[in-house]
């Protein structure tokens, strides 16, 4: 059922993420980033170019590391509104990331039964609006350290810096590191995250 469930993700949609644990190298070695000259130059995610006049959906389906991402969000029936004008932010969690999750907790959220919960999640990790690093910078500074977040659930998410990397805290403590950062889309930003991030 899982490689059933992967073939369909990966040639449908998504989001995108690279790497998984460690990339703190080619992923965002500084806030201020990798992509910043003109959005021209996004960087590699999963194996295949990103381009920013493709929307959020049509580049996921060419990042290897996405196919659990791609599924949940075709499972939780979010394409069309990932590939709507947004603009969105998303922290988009590698396949590795997904992993780290109780052992059958991705089978079980993909049952559509369970489509209210999978929904949840995946738009925890959603932020309307456009927040590349610069702008995630400012807000951290503005609020002392941290940003408050709120997202397309109704959940928040606080942002923090440390030693030149953003990270990211959950409604329940857990904290995921941004691994790439600016994955510029037409609709939007993508920012590699290295853990799922679970609502309250």
């Amino acid at each position: 059922m899982k490689k059933l469930i992967t073939a369909v993700g990966v040639s449908i949609l998504l989001s995108a993420c690279a790497g998984g644990m460690g990339m703190k190298d080619g992923g965002m070695s500084s806030m201020s980033g990798n992509s910043m000259s003109g959005g021209m130059s996004n960087p590699m995610v999963g194996g295949a170019a990103m381009y920013p006049t493709k929307d959020i959906v049509d580049n996921a389906v060419n990042s290897k590391d996405h196919t659990t991402l791609v599924a949940a969000v075709k499972a939780a029936g979010l394409v069309d509104t990932l590939k709507s004008p947004g603009p969105f932010t998303v922290f988009a969690p590698t396949n590795d990331a997904f992993a780290m999750l109780p052992a059958g907790t991705v089978d079980t959220l993909l049952k559509p039964e369970n489509k209210p919960t999978l929904t949840k999640v995946l738009t925890y990790h959603v932020v309307p609006g456009k927040l590349d690093a610069a702008a995630l910078s400012s807000l951290i500074a503005a609020g002392g350290g941290k940003a408050m977040l709120k997202t397309a659930s109704g959940g928040t998410l606080s942002a923090t810096t440390s030693g030149g990397m953003v990270y990211v805290t959950d409604a329940k403590g857990g904290t995921a590191m941004v691994t790439i950062a600016n994955v510029y889309q037409s609709n939007g930003v993508i920012h590699v995250v290295n853990k799922v991030l679970l609502p309250g």
